[in-house]
């Protein structure tokens, strides 16, 4: 039986997109505090770091989708122009506060039988997917310092979860590889965050 695979490829119309962020290989290249550069270093799981430190923790899942990919995600995910990809936005929740953002896109070729749990996540954990599976393997981590303009942010502070959103908030990425296929990770860091 053949995989199912993850929806057809779309023809998008090419908007004006804004500035990409900076991404940097060292976390030394954003300038975070030693505690926030902790949480953006932690290779292991950051789901298991965050249940680890509060009493209830939650995937509240925002969409799973297919959407535009942004400007700074083409060359990480192997494309070389602004095409549709699979996206899926979540917050993670710890006693109820927003901790941390998170944004992950999957190509359109990509398969059911290379991602199989990705399509019917809802609200569990995709990095307690990623970590249990043997046959992810991450690549490095790189750094950002996403400013307000960036489209993540705007996202965010579309969300209201925030009383305030600060100029700039700490984000990470990494692309995980499966059976030849790829998924990018963002995580952008929320102020509660430095609480736990």
């Amino acid at each position: 039986m053949q995989p199912d695979p993850l929806p057809q490829q779309l023809s998008p119309q090419l908007p004006h997109f804004p500035a990409a962020a900076r991404w940097h290989q060292h976390v030394n290249g954003v300038h975070a505090s030693d505690n926030m550069a902790d949480w953006l270093t932690h290779r292991a799981s950051l789901t298991a770091r965050l249940v680890a430190r509060c009493q209830q923790f939650r995937v509240q899942r925002l969409h799973q989708r297919l959407a535009l990919c942004l400007t700074d995600e083409i060359a990480e995910i192997g494309l070389v122009r602004p095409v549709k990809v699979v996206e899926r936005e979540v917050l993670l929740r710890c006693d109820g506060h927003a901790m941390v953002y998170a944004h992950t896109v999957v190509p359109m070729t990509a398969t059911a039988m290379q991602w199989p749990l990705f399509a019917s996540l809802g609200e569990k954990s995709l990095g307690t997917t990623l970590f249990s599976d043997p046959l992810v393997v991450r690549g490095e981590l790189a750094y950002a310092k996403l400013r307000h303009t960036h489209p993540l942010m705007r996202r965010i502070r579309a969300l209201h979860v925030l009383a305030e959103l600060p100029f700039s908030l700490f984000a990470r990425r990494s692309v995980f590889r499966r059976k030849g296929s790829c998924l990018l990770v963002t995580e952008v860091f929320l102020p509660e965050i430095n609480r736990l």
